[in-house]
């Protein structure tokens, strides 16, 4: 089931990463970040009522717990820069190589109080699967501009450790929670971002509010969905894992908005998701392979 809701997640992200590069494109990039925020808490909050969620009763945890939020906001800044400079295909590829390098070191070293999983020499062939895939969506894409390929690799980055220090908070209160403090905490970075951009005298701000379509306004809902996806399925997956698991859902998802809404299909991006489904296939399976011993010794 984790592995269905974390690819729903990717899916998800490929869609909003496109609705956000629009608002981002139409008010530049602080005050786009902070509309989607706003929207993100305003979801969070609706979901918090209707749970009747304890939201303040957070004394005694540490500060950084609630750092999720400050963090993820440098995610959708980083995919604002990237957007329409080199194609959302590329800036999924790039960002899934970043989660994929830093999922390899958090999950070898524990880090985020994550299970301790050791790389194993046979995980390179589902490793070299994903690499594939990588080259073919990259292949053709346009991606040579310095800033954008770099910025799209740090999302990769800033997405693992965003959503491992909100699987933290979300052990000790609730997803909900968790995610209301993500988009809190984002907000309040993305406000006083614009503060200093605008008294800087680089806010961007438009001088007439543009027309553009409601629907470019839903990427914090999109986000919103997102985290709390992620949050129940982070802990209970290899951080390697869901790195593949997004991987294939948002190739996937990328390759059916393209086909759906653009009318245009790509054989790259089709070849990567099989590369990168075929090296999530593998990499489940050497999980369970490596974890059978260990459940059984627990039963005997």
């Amino acid at each position: 089931m984790y592995y269905s809701l974390a690819a729903l997640a990717a899916v998800l992200i490929s869609v909003m990463v496109a609705i956000n590069g629009v608002l981002a494109g139409a008010y530049g990039l602080h005050i786009s970040s902070v509309l989607i925020h706003a929207v993100g808490l305003i979801t969070a909050t609706v979901a918090a009522v209707v749970k009747k969620e304890k939201l303040f009763s957070v004394r005694g945890l540490s500060a950084a717990l609630f750092t999720g939020g400050a963090i993820g906001y440098f995610t959708t800044l980083f995919n604002n820069m990237a957007v329409g400079r080199i194609s959302v295909t590329a800036i999924l590829a790039l960002s899934l190589l970043g989660q994929a390098v830093t999922s390899l070191v958090i999950d070898q070293f524990g880090l985020f109080s994550m299970p301790v999983r050791k790389f194993r020499p046979a995980s390179l062939a589902g490793l070299v699967m994903v690499s594939v895939g990588i080259t073919f969506l990259l292949s053709g894409s346009g991606a040579s501009a310095f800033v954008p390929v770099l910025v799209s690799l740090l999302t990769g980055l800033t997405v693992v450790v965003s959503r491992s220090v909100n699987s933290q908070l979300a052990e000790h209160k609730s997803v909900i929670v968790s995610t209301w403090y993500n988009y809190v905490t984002g907000l309040l970075v993305s406000a006083a971002a614009l503060l200093i951009a605008a008294a800087a005298g680089a806010s961007g701000a438009p001088e007439n509010i543009p027309a553009i379509p409601a629907w470019a306004y839903l990427g914090g809902l999109l986000g919103a969905a997102v985290v709390l996806l992620s949050n129940l399925c982070v802990s209970r997956m290899s951080s390697l894992a869901m790195t593949l698991v997004m991987f294939a859902g948002q190739v996937f998802g990328g390759v059916a908005i393209d086909a759906v809404i653009l009318g245009e299909f790509s054989w790259r991006s089709m070849a990567g998701g099989i590369f990168a489904f075929l090296g999530l296939v593998l990499n489940i399976l050497l999980d369970a392979r490596a974890e059978k011993p260990r459940r059984e010794k627990h039963t005997v």
